[in-house]
């Protein structure tokens, strides 16, 4: 999947791997960070400050997801399931586990723990915003944190496919109709769905004037619904009938 990527590490015995699109994400969350964000939420402030606030907020943001996708590897672990990597991109995070889950539960389990951690990370910054008080700069700093992992932890718990969400509602259909393929399908349709909705929501932004966001809104619709559709065209090509499991 990822073709250009520089290894940085390994956690878990897990290798992590930056792809070349994380370095244009990081940048644009760094300037949006020091032109718009900061100057509002920390008034005062040099030009200089605001960018070093942005970088670092830039690699805590990715720092987070790492934490994020090691909770799913971790339980994919605990079921004997593979990991051959994680990789940071221009979406976030992802954690190439190799292999199908064994049951229902397991996927349920696996996908549910990610977007739970990213709410207990927004939780743990935002307990520590007094311990900042005093220093404003930090304190913009771990606020944004938590603003950040709270929306990350919402947005991956909808129910579109391959978001977290859509894996959880595919671990539910799977459990009630015990057919893994059907519930993939089904999952994946939703998911397309939901990203069909984003691009729509985002074009809306973009002749409203809000041509940055609508325009990363409709990106990201994009990729929902190509990752999604790629799932429905491989649940859909011939093959052998599916285990019940």
């Amino acid at each position: 999947m990822f073709r250009h990527t520089i290894p940085i590490g390994r956690i878990l015995g897990i290798p992590i791997d930056l792809d070349y699109s994380w370095f244009l994400v990081a940048a644009l969350t760094t300037w949006m960070l020091a032109d718009n964000y900061y100057p509002a939420e920390f008034k005062g402030g040099t030009t200089g400050e605001y960018w070093l606030m942005g970088a670092v907020t830039a690699i805590l943001f990715f720092v987070s997801i790492v934490v994020h996708e090691l909770a799913h590897s971790w339980v994919a672990l605990r079921y004997k399931i593979p990991v051959s990597r994680i990789t940071l991109f221009i979406f976030g995070g992802i954690s190439q586990i190799v292999g199908e889950p064994p049951s229902a539960a397991a996927e349920f389990l696996i996908s549910v723990v990610g977007p739970l951690t990213s709410l207990a990370l927004a939780a743990l910054f935002y307990a520590s915003e007094p311990l900042f008080a005093h220093t404003p700069p930090a304190l913009a700093v771990v606020k944004y944190l938590a603003l950040i992992n709270g929306i990350l932890g919402v947005f991956n718990f909808i129910p579109a496919f391959p978001l977290d969400g859509g894996r959880v509602f595919r671990a539910i259909v799977w459990e009630v109709n015990k057919n893994f393929r059907r519930a993939t399908l089904i999952a994946a349709s939703t998911g397309r769905f939901f990203g069909f909705l984003l691009i729509m929501v985002g074009v809306w932004q973009a002749l409203r004037g809000n041509v940055v966001n609508g325009l990363w809104t409709a990106f990201i619709g994009w990729f929902l619904e190509s990752a999604a559709g790629a799932q429905v065209q491989q649940q859909m090509a011939p093959g052998p009938e599916p285990t019940t499991r």
